[in-house]
C-alpha cells in the first residue's frame, strides 16, 4: 500500500488531472506538493544547549506531497481521505526557535520520506434555512449547494487548524508566510500529534454574518508525541471559536475569538524549579489533572481586492508544560499581504509580517535555570522577546505553480538575548492541482 501511494506522489501524470474534470459532484480529487529549501549563516553564540539552533551555517530541505480525495456517500455524508508523503527536516532538526521558520516540517529527527494518513474524516452538512450558497470544489470540499444557515459536523482524524484559527492572509505555510508564529496563533497549544493531526469531532453553526464552532479532540500521550492518549476523560482538548464578519470604510473583514483548554499528563514549571530532586527535569513532575487554558484573537481586513492585513493576539496561562505545538505563552503577530502585483507576470504576491513571542514567568524561570522543553533550551537563558520579521515574494505560473523566495530575521532565538540575530533564507516551490 505504501509503495503504491509513493508511486502516485512521485509519478503524478496529466492524465490524473484530466480525470478530475470528468468526475461529478460526488467525487473530488486534488493534489499538492511543496518543496522548501532553507538556510541560515553563522551567528553569535557564546554558549548552546541540547535544543539550541546550530550557530554554524546550515541548510535543510523539506518536501510534502498530499492527495485530497473526497466522496459523497449515501445520506449526503461526505468522506475525505488524505494520504501524505513527507520527508526532509528543518534546520537544526527542527529545534532552537519557538517561532520555527518552516511551517511544513515536523518536530522529528528522521528525514527519510514516509507515507502516512494525514486525514480521514466524515462530514455531514445539515441545511437549516436562508439563501442558497454555492460551495466550490476544492481540497477536502465537494462542489455543492447548501443553505446559508447550516450545521456542519466533522468526525474523524483531521487538523484543528483546518477549521479553527483561520486567516485569509496568514494561515498556510504552503502559499503564504512560512513561520509557525504567523501560520497559527502560537500561544494556542493546539491538540495534535507530532505531524499536526488529531482525532475527535467538531460542530459548526454557520450564518451569513457569523459562525460558531466547538470541538472536543484527543491530545498526545506525551509532549511532542505521535501516540494519542486514550484516557480521554483525563486527557483531551476543548475549544470554542466565534467568528464575526464586519464592515469598515466599505471593505469587509473578520474577527475571531478562540477560547481553549487542554488537559493532559503535563509537568509543572514551578514544581520542576522548586524541587531540587527533579534536577530541572519537568518530565518527572508529570501527573494527570494538569491543564493549559488561554485565548486567541485573530482578525483580518481586506483593504483592496485580493489584498489585506491581519492581526493575531494569543495567550495561555503558562503554568504547565507546553504539550503539542510550540513553546509560546504570549504572542502578537501582524502583517500585510499584497496580491495581483504586476512585477514579473502580473500574478505576483508579496507579504511582510512580524511576530513577538514571550514566555510566562514560570516558564521563563524554568528555562533560565537550565530547563529544556521539546523544541528549545540553551542550557541557560538571558531572557528577551523572540522577535521575528518575515518578507516573501511569490510569483504564480500557469495558475497552479508558485515560486517564493523568503527572508526571515530573528532576534533573541529561543528567547535568548545572548544568541543571534539569525538571518534565514528560503526558496519554496509549490504546485496544486
Amino acid at each position: 500500500m505504501k509503495k503504491l501511494l509513493f508511486l502516485l506522489f512521485i509519478n503524478y501524470s496529466p492524465s490524473l488531472a484530466q480525470e478530475k474534470d470528468t468526475l461529478n459532484q460526488n467525487r473530488s480529487y486534488h493534489f499538492q506538493q511543496t518543496i522548501i529549501y532553507q538556510a541560515h549563516g553563522s551567528f553569535n553564540s557564546p554558549y548552546s544547549g541540547l535544543n539550541s539552533l546550530n550557530s554554524s551555517s546550515e541548510s535543510a530541505l523539506s518536501v510534502t506531497s498530499t492527495l485530497f480525495l473526497g466522496y459523497k456517500a449515501p445520506a449526503g455524508i461526505e468522506v475525505y481521505f488524505n494520504p501524505e508523503l513527507s520527508g526532509g527536516a528543518g534546520v537544526s532538526s527542527t529545534r532552537g526557535l519557538a517561532g520555527f521558520p518552516n511551517g511544513e516540517v515536523y518536530r522529528v529527527d528522521d528525514p527519510m520520506p514516509k507515507v502516512s494518513v494525514a486525514r480521514l474524516f466524515i462530514k455531514k452538512i445539515f441545511d437549516l434555512s436562508g439563501d442558497e450558497v454555492n460551495m466550490d470544489d476544492g481540497p477536502n470540499q465537494l462542489s455543492s449547494i447548501h443553505k446559508s444557515e447550516r450545521l456542519v459536523l466533522t468526525i474523524g482524524k483531521f487538523g484543528l487548524s483546518d477549521l479553527f484559527d483561520n486567516n485569509s492572509y496568514s494561515h498556510d505555510a504552503r502559499s503564504q508566510f512560512l513561520n509557525w508564529s504567523l501560520m497559527s496563533s502560537s500561544a494556542w497549544d493546539y491538540p495534535a500529534d507530532t505531524k499536526g493531526y488529531t482525532y475527535g469531532f467538531a460542530l459548526e453553526y454557520m450564518q451569513p454574518g457569523y459562525t460558531l464552532r466547538g470541538t472536543a479532540v484527543m491530545v498526545a500521550k506525551e509532549a511532542n508525541g505521535m501516540e494519542m492518549d486514550t484516557r480521554i476523560r483525563d486527557a483531551h482538548g476543548l475549544a470554542v471559536e466565534f467568528e464575526k464578519l464586519f464592515s469598515l470604510y466599505g471593505k469587509y473583514g473578520k474577527i475571531r475569538l478562540l477560547l481553549f483548554q487542554n488537559s493532559a499528563q503535563m509537568g509543572n514549571y514551578s514544581e520542576a524549579v522548586n524541587n531540587y530532586s527533579y534536577n530541572m527535569d519537568i518530565t518527572k513532575t508529570r501527573i494527570y489533572g494538569r491543564t493549559k487554558t488561554g485565548f486567541a484573537i485573530n482578525t483580518e481586513y481586506a483593504f483592496a481586492e485580493n489584498s489585506g492585513t491581519f492581526l493575531k493576539l494569543s495567550w495561555n496561562d503558562g503554568k504547565n508544560e507546553t504539550w503539542m505545538y510550540t513553546e509560546v505563552d504570549r504572542s502578537l503577530a501582524a502583517g500585510i499581504l499584497l496580491s495581483k502585483l504586476d512585477i514579473l507576470n502580473g500574478n505576483d504576491e508579496a507579504g511582510l509580517a512580524f511576530a513577538f513571542n514571550g514566555l510566562s514567568d514560570d516558564h521563563k524561570r524554568y528555562m533560565m535555570n537550565g530547563g529544556y522543553g521539546f523544541i528549545i533550551g540553551d542550557g541557560k537563558l538571558n531572557y528577551g522577546l523572540e522577535s521575528i520579521f518575515e518578507l516573501y515574494f511569490k510569483s504564480i505560473f500557469f495558475n497552479n505553480i508558485s515560486i517564493t523566495p523568503d527572508y526571515q530575521f530573528i532576534l533573541n532565538p529561543a528567547y535568548n538575548n545572548d544568541r543571534g540575530p539569525v538571518h534565514l533564507f528560503a526558496l519554496r516551490a509549490h504546485i496544486e492541482l
